[in-house]
């Protein structure tokens, strides 16, 4: 029972805690100059204290939701100039996406040439395939194709955020 007595008012002091945060910050100097930051005016003996208002969005997702205007002399770019440059963009990103796409199909043909082939010391006595060292050749060529099928996949990511 006196669990029970104890648990309702501390699951309402709980659920009140993201309401009790301090909006003042204090920092203070102690008498060696050295710096520190409380909620509480008195950080020590001899202590100047000075208030930081850190007003209502001092939180970390209140900070990251405001955001500055872009101010009236930031430089602008004409419409046009903006249009020919995601042109350009496009077209260079298309030419890697190409070129990359080409990598890859001859980094398969290397793997399957690599898979195929079976060296005279990766067989064991009695003529059996040693898997564990053909897996350990193949290894290298295996991880260039997937290299280049992550940097394709980047490629087109980066072209389906184009405007």
């Amino acid at each position: 029972m006196n669990y029970l007595r104890l648990s309702i008012p501390l699951t309402f002091l709980l659920l009140n805690a993201p309401a009790l945060r301090a909006d003042v910050m204090y920092q203070c100097i102690d008498e060696s100059g050295h710096k520190s930051f409380s909620n509480i005016r008195s950080a020590g003996k001899g202590a100047r204290c000075t208030a930081m208002d850190l007003g209502p969005a001092a939180g970390p997702a209140a900070r990251g939701a405001a955001r500055t205007p872009t101010p009236a002399t930031f430089p602008k770019v004409e419409e046009d100039t903006q249009k020919s440059r995601d042109m350009d963009r496009r077209r260079i990103l298309e030419g890697e996406l190409a070129a990359e796409q080409k990598n890859l199909e001859q980094a398969k043909k290397d793997l399957a040439e690599q898979e195929a082939v079976i060296l005279p010391n990766e067989r064991m006595q009695g003529g059996a395939i040693s898997g564990g060292k053909v897996a350990e050749r193949v290894q290298p060529f295996k991880d260039k194709v997937a290299l280049h099928e992550r940097n394709i996949e980047a490629i087109q990511k980066e072209i389906s955020k184009l405007r």
